[in-house]
């Protein structure tokens, strides 16, 4: 009797995803200006650096309290300084430890607390722009106020504002590739 025996071939396994038909999925570049880069902590800092300064300067002049565009200044220079300072601590700590700061939860927050802070920035450094010229130029009572005070804060402020605006525009950027 001839039975015939079952042959044995041999299966060979699918290969495993070759790199050249499915390269890797690749991260965007790290771009300095963007969270976690030393482009992004040195913004961050002139942020700080600026928004302070223009603090510092309207708060040394004694009667800026009475303008209530100058408080207002005063209002959006502390939320600029304060979250400026706050992020660049964040991102020294992601340069130390080597960390990407793209998780899209952050660059949401970090998003909307630029774009918040430039808004008020701005629109703070306009309006005291606009009283100091009232001020300076129309009512002509420089000789009685501190026009170089509110004049060098209100530039600073402008300057702090110009320090957030690629920051928000990296953040926003990045968020809307994603």
């Amino acid at each position: 009797m001839s039975v015939s025996r079952p042959a044995v071939h041999p299966v060979e396994a699918p290969p495993l995803t070759d790199a050249a038909e499915n390269p890797p999925r690749v991260r965007m570049k790290e771009i300095q200006g963007m969270p976690g880069t030393p482009g992004g902590l040195a913004l961050r800092l002139s942020q700080f650096v600026f928004a302070a300064a223009a603090l510092g300067v309207m708060v040394s002049a004694s009667d800026f309290a009475s303008v209530t565009a100058f408080c207002y200044l005063v209002a959006a220079t502390i939320l600029q300084g304060l979250w400026s300072i706050s992020l660049a601590f964040l991102d020294i700590y992601a340069l130390l430890v080597k960390r990407c700061l793209r998780n899209p939860r952050a660059l949401c927050l970090f998003t909307l607390g630029d774009g918040i802070t430039a808004t008020l920035t701005f629109a703070a450094a306009c309006a005291s722009s606009g009283i100091t010229v009232l001020i300076g130029n129309d009512l002509n009572i420089c000789s009685q106020n501190h026009c170089t005070s509110f004049e060098t804060a209100t530039t600073m402020a402008f300057i702090s504002w110009f320090a957030v605006c690629p920051s928000f525009l990296m953040n926003f950027w990045s968020l809307a590739c994603r």
